[in-house]
């Protein structure tokens, strides 16, 4: 098992969870255009939204100014970019050590 699906099991996020919070930090987006991006359905974006959020790792925030108040968009809370980050490096440092044994088995030929 490599390290980002025992990351993510330990904390009980998924493929999706990362993929969310890594399109989320990017830019501010509503929920349809983010499932669109995503390739989701609105209904298993929002289910993954609900449990990002009761986690703490994302927001919900509204344009308060803007007159049409359906406008709203997720944002990463601090714990989320933080959480966005571990994952982040797990799958670097995982990509790191594949690199490592493929640089050792074509040596080794």
């Amino acid at each position: 098992m490599n390290i980002i699906v025992q990351y993510m099991n330990k904390n009980f996020l998924s493929q999706d969870h990362f993929n969310i919070l890594r399109k989320i930090n990017k830019n501010k987006q509503s929920q349809r255009k983010l499932a669109n991006e995503l390739g989701f359905s609105l209904g298993k974006l929002n289910y993954c939204l609900r449990q990002l959020r009761l986690k703490g790792l994302v927001k919900l925030n509204n344009f308060s100014k803007n007159p049409n108040k359906l406008n709203y968009a997720y944002v990463l809370t601090p714990r989320g970019i933080s959480e966005k980050t571990k994952l982040t490096l797990a799958f670097m440092k995982r990509k790191i050590e594949e690199y490592e044994e493929l640089r050792k088995e074509i040596e080794d030929k």
